[in-house]
């Protein structure tokens, strides 16, 4: 496979491992297109992603604090930008698709609610009687209906395996569903219990590198954690130590960014020496095999659990801190009292959404594709209610 080609053009792709996704061998598109004379699949992927609606709208959707409680702090869009920054160093140095891993990457929460998880929630709440809400499988719907730019068919009829990796988890009521829909298609391996390609995977694990990152960050940023409490954090203060031994008399922010720099460079490097050594391990010769073994992109346990402590430390001292915990109570109430205005009166939404069949799953996709302050917005209009949030 030394020779294979990156895309629809037949161009050479040097530095692209057996095993990774190649685009002359994609699945394809759901809807057969001509090919672009200077772009592969998953280059185009990425450029519709980056020019639809959904990726703008991620500016104004929180991350962990709304939009307006800072200009500074990380929203979608940034996070999502970080996910895919991750994500090319690592398909780089492992012989993976970086144009795959990056349309992968910028598209992953492209179905995410306003409001964050706490809006998330919220909605999967409302639509309990209506076979529930999932951000993930929402992600799907974006790209596979929900964009509205070409002529010839709705969404942007994106290729099976950046598909495939926009579709990160995905319960079995609807993996079947979707295999119903698309035999052999996204949802069939969930059903089969196998993994998705090494770029999806590695995608997967990128997100979670940025996630812990950027929220110590925020943390720290928004006053809601410490330098002091982030001692309590096995992996993140030994690097903070050695910074501080290292130059003695560094504080505040200059510590932090080292601290966070150093820990994401050494989790990247475990990154790729465990999933080298599971390569030379289980040698898949295909993305196939990769399919049918277990998932090779991975820390090593130590890793892993280092960073399983910082995810449970940012879970007490952040997520649930008392003041992030009223901002979510207030969000809930926004998306519970929108759900329930638009099921009451569909006609206050826009046209397409009103004369589609299924009410409850068109309100759910309307408010999932609200920014926070557009919902803010329209809860005030609808229920004449200004809350503070």
């Amino acid at each position: 496979m030394s020779d294979a080609f990156s895309g629809e053009s037949g161009t050479l792709a040097p530095g692209l491992a057996p095993y990774a996704c190649h685009p002359h061998l994609s699945r394809g598109r759901r809807f057969a297109e001509p090919e672009a004379p200077t772009r592969n699949l998953f280059q185009r992927d990425r450029d519709r992603i980056v020019h639809s609606t959904a990726f703008r709208r991620l500016v104004y959707k929180t991350q962990v604090f709304l939009n307006h409680e800072g200009d500074l702090f990380r929203t979608r869009l940034t996070h999502s930008l970080e996910v895919a920054q991750l994500g090319r160093s690592l398909a780089r140095a492992l012989g993976l698709h970086e144009d795959l891993v990056e349309a992968i990457a910028l598209a992953h929460d492209l179905g995410h609610t306003p409001f964050g998880h706490a809006g998330q929630d919220a909605l999967n709440d409302c639509m309990a009687p209506y076979g529930g809400f999932e951000h993930n499988l929402q992600s799907l719907r974006v790209v596979d209906g929900l964009e509205e730019r070409y002529p010839q068919f709705d969404g942007l009829n994106l290729c099976f395996e950046t598909r495939e990796g926009i579709l990160k988890h995905c319960s079995q009521r609807n993996a079947q569903r979707l295999e119903d829909a698309e035999p052999g298609g996204v949802g069939s391996r969930f059903l089969a219990k196998q993994q998705p390609s090494l770029e999806a995977q590695l995608c997967n694990l990128a997100d979670e590198m940025a996630y812990n990152a950027h929220d110590i960050d925020d943390g720290v940023r928004s006053g809601l954690i410490s330098l002091e409490q982030l001692k309590e954090v096995v992996l993140f203060n030994a690097y903070m130590v050695k910074v501080q031994d290292e130059f003695p008399a560094l504080t505040g922010r200059r510590l932090l960014y080292e601290s966070i720099r150093r820990m994401l460079s050494d989790q990247v490097y475990d990154v790729m020496d465990t999933t080298r050594a599971s390569l030379q391990e289980h040698a898949p010769a295909s993305v196939d095999d990769v399919r049918r073994l277990p998932a090779l992109v991975r820390f090593s346990p130590g890793m892993r659990a280092a960073s399983t402590e910082m995810k449970q430390f940012l879970m007490q001292r952040l997520y649930r801190h008392p003041q992030v915990l009223q901002t979510t109570e207030w969000a809930r109430l926004v998306v519970h009292e929108l759900f329930e205005a638009y099921m009451h009166k569909p006609s206050a939404m826009p046209e397409q959404h009103v004369k589609r069949a299924d009410q409850p799953r068109a309100v759910a996709d309307y408010i999932a594709g609200m920014t926070d302050r557009f919902a803010t917005k329209e809860h005030a209009r609808l229920t004449g209610k200004v809350l503070a949030s």
